[in-house]
């Protein structure tokens, strides 16, 4: 009997697709969120860093990049 393993990454959506589907999220995660559904250069597809590369080019302030941590740890855990 053969048995496959999946690797989190095989099953956990790319950081940005889940964190579109946060919309009910309050806090500064919440605030990101509406940030992501409203930048239509926003790096979709992309990983936790793509975000903070795309935040440091618009010259997000630092309560953005809190919440892109915290949203890494909560999406780590999915």
């Amino acid at each position: 009997m053969e048995t496959t393993m999946q690797t989190a990454t095989e099953t956990r959506p790319a950081f940005t697709e889940w964190l579109k589907a946060q919309q009910d999220r309050s806090g500064l995660v919440g605030q990101l969120v509406t940030a992501v559904r409203l930048d239509r250069q926003f790096p979709f597809n992309g990983s936790p860093d793509d975000v903070r590369k795309h935040l440091n080019k618009m010259q997000a302030d630092g309560d953005m990049f809190e919440a892109v941590d915290e949203a890494e740890t909560d999406w780590l855990c999915y």
